[in-house]
């Protein structure tokens, strides 16, 4: 039942079009966004998908009567095994809605903790998800929590066996999350010690940001020639992908690509994905990369910077806008854009794809990494020798005179590390 002949999952998905909520989305973008969710997940096969205007959602099922008795003929006549809501909805909707329906019901904070399960590579990433995903669980007591010891696959919201799974323990969950943030504390502890060997590298961080699918870790893999993970499907990338590399211009940096953000991303999994997120805290440069062919380019870059704003990026930090995608532009448009983003500062006009612009964007670069140091005179205190092998591994002290109780350097630095300094 609700299965393709494939072994798929067959799925419906439904954008609930709120009229009374002003911050609300153009429907259309949102529901195809929301099918884009839908597609990243492995195992499904979207069979159908709508929006649904209402004037305001209904406590206990969000639908009206009406609608529920309609959508659930629908999904009986076309066998569907999944219903995907892009939305947030109450345990009690969501009961009442697979009771009404009989089929199992994925709201968006569940959607995308599962395709963040299914994605994430490394032991930190795994934790954090399942860390969210009990966050999640928590305050529903809706679904089992054992399915988190498996190794590999999914959270279960899709796959586990549904009405007849017994509600999870509070207290087992409690105490799942508590031996989980044990074994993250250890794996926070490992990755600490790695960024502060990093850190010795006289090579600035370079960070790729952007919403997701903006072709991020197509650009990475252009800039790198890595066999990193570039598809056409929301959060292609989790765990942040590292390289030590050559600019054409001869410049050596250390490039960073990270995880897509993506609008009304849920509070549990921002917090989660922080230390994921803390190679773009330490960057020496961001490049915020943009599709800039998307209706809502502007709004989804919003949400980016509003996602760094909220993980503490300081404003100090240089950024480069990438304006990416301009190949999927018609020539009218393109020639605006490249000619805008010319009279602009700090913004690339290119195509991650084509290679068109990239020549100009690393030369970009290069500059505006050498634009941001300058030269500094600081003392050190003898008891201070930390900082002092510090500056040397950086490879930017330009001479030192000795004092009476310590030594003068000078240095030139960028204004990411003369912080990183003063933390010392």
């Amino acid at each position: 039942m609700g299965e393709t002949e494939a072994g798929a999952t067959r799925a419906l998905v439904l954008h609930p079009d709120i009229t009374s909520d002003r911050n609300r989305r153009d429907a259309t973008f949102a529901l195809n966004e929301a099918v884009s969710l839908a597609v990243a997940l492995p195992g499904i096969e979207v069979v159908g998908a709508d929006s649904i205007r209402l004037p305001k959602p209904t406590p206990g099922t969000l639908f009206g009567s009406g609608k529920v008795e309609e959508l659930g003929q629908r999904i009986k006549a076309d066998d569907i095994g999944l219903v995907l809501i892009d939305g947030q909805l109450t345990p009690v909707q969501q009961r009442n809605l697979e009771r009404e329906w009989k089929t199992k019901l994925l709201d968006r904070t569940g959607l995308i903790l599962e395709i963040f399960s299914d994605r994430a590579a490394t032991r930190e990433g795994v934790l954090q998800v399942e860390m969210a995903a009990l966050t999640y669980q928590r305050t529903r007591l809706v679904r089992a929590w054992t399915h988190l010891e498996r190794q590999r696959g999914g959270l279960g919201f899709v796959g586990g066996p549904g009405e007849t799974q017994i509600e999870a323990d509070r207290r087992a969950i409690d105490e799942q999350l508590s031996r989980l943030k044990r074994q993250l504390e250890k794996v926070v502890k490992t990755r600490t010690l790695h960024r502060a060997a990093r850190a010795k590298v006289p090579f600035p961080v370079v960070a790729l940001v952007g919403y997701t699918n903006s072709g991020k870790s197509t650009l990475f893999n252009r800039l790198t020639g890595a066999d990193v993970v570039a598809k056409d499907m929301l959060f292609a990338t989790l765990d942040p992908t590292m390289r030590a590399i050559k600019l054409s211009t001869g410049r050596e940096v250390i490039l960073s690509d990270t995880v897509g953000f993506i609008s009304d991303l849920p509070t549990q999994l921002v917090a989660a994905f922080r230390a994921t997120l803390e190679e773009v805290l330490e960057a020496d440069l961001i490049l915020h990369v943009r599709d800039i062919s998307h209706p809502e380019t502007d709004d989804q870059s919003a949400n980016v910077l509003g996602i760094l704003n909220d993980l503490g990026v300081q404003e100090a930090t240089p950024q480069i806008e990438i304006w990416n995608k301009i190949d999927v532009l018609d020539d009218e448009a393109r020639a605006a854009r490249e000619a805008e983003a010319l009279r602009k500062d700090d913004i690339q006009a290119i195509s991650a794809l084509t290679g068109a612009g990239v020549e100009e964007f690393v030369l970009a670069v290069t500059e505006k990494l050498d634009l941001d140091r300058q030269v500094a005179t600081v003392e050190i205190d003898h008891a201070d020798g930390k900082k002092r092998a510090w500056a040397y591994e950086q490879g930017i002290v330009l001479s030192e005179t000795r004092l009476e109780d310590g030594v003068e350097l000078t240095v030139n630095w960028t204004s990411v590390q003369a912080a990183r300094f003063s933390r010392l």
